[in-house]
């Protein structure tokens, strides 16, 4: 077992409970992106043994962040909203010299890699223009709601995987995000195992496109990825503090966001 994976899940799911970080930023920062598609693309093949050696542990770290942390995030951005999201921002900036490393853009990319990569960067952005209002959570459930949950989950984990859309962001646009949260703050078996079984099939019918995409276009996956990322920015700021002393907080969050990442991305990419 690679037993190191349970620290990176904790990552992992701490950012999938925030809407406006993906899940898939951290793997890209933590340098298993590539592993993580690999491993859930050939959960079937012969090589499953290898494959859960790296997914269990990493799946013991997320499902434990996702239920232990997921009321200190809430707390957070309850009392701190803008400091906290200035810590991601800075998070999500350190990853892009990590990404331009690994994809070696200086060498790889042509014009039509810049293309690719305003194209990502447009179409997360544009999130921040949705109606991201979210209603209170649902307490009376028939059928036609938990197929809303299955349709929910789907669609989110489908964006859960790809860097720079936010899974969680995603069932806020949708307006399932409280509902689900609080069925799982509420331990609520019935709703955690619909939205559950909707999120596996998501990562792993998503996992197959990408896993294609990187196999026969690289490159051109990579700057679509870094356009990704670039465009959570937009998503994520914000607005400026509107006194000295949040704008101070926010400036040595924003820092600290940035430092984890160059530390974290020091380690990983050895």
């Amino acid at each position: 077992m690679e037993w190191k994976n349970i620290y990176r899940g904790l990552l992992m799911g701490a950012s999938d409970v925030i809407p406006g970080v993906s899940g898939g930023t951290i793997a890209v920062l933590l340098g298993i992106y590539d592993r993580l598609i690999e491993a859930i693309n050939g959960f079937f093949s012969k090589d499953l043994k290898k494959h859960l050696m790296f997914l269990i542990p990493l799946g013991i770290g997320i499902l434990t962040a996702i239920f232990l942390l997921a009321g200190v995030i809430e707390w957070l951005f309850e009392h701190y909203p803008k400091q906290t999201q200035f810590a991601f921002l800075g998070l999500i900036i350190g990853v892009l010299p990590f990404l331009f490393q690994k994809s070696n853009a200086k060498v790889n990319f042509k014009v039509p890699h810049y293309l690719f990569i305003i194209v990502g960067v447009i179409v997360v952005a544009s999130m921040a223009f949705f109606n991201t209002g979210e209603p209170e959570a649902v307490t009376h459930f028939t059928t036609s709601t938990y197929l809303w949950l299955f349709a929910s989950g789907f669609i989110a984990s489908s964006a859960m995987i790809l860097p720079g859309i936010s899974g969680s962001f995603m069932l806020y646009v949708i307006g399932s995000y409280t509902t689900i949260i609080s069925a799982i703050k509420n331990l609520d078996i019935v709703v955690i195992g619909v939205v559950g079984v909707a999120i596996l099939l998501g990562i792993i019918v998503m996992s197959k496109i990408i896993h294609y995409f990187l196999d026969h276009f690289p490159f051109a996956t990579y700057a679509v990825v870094i356009g990704m990322v670039i465009g959570s920015i937009f998503v994520m700021f914000p607005g400026w503090p509107v006194n000295t002393g949040e704008m101070i907080f926010c400036i040595l969050t924003f820092a600290g966001g940035l430092l984890f990442a160059y530390l974290l991305g020091r380690v990983e990419y050895k």
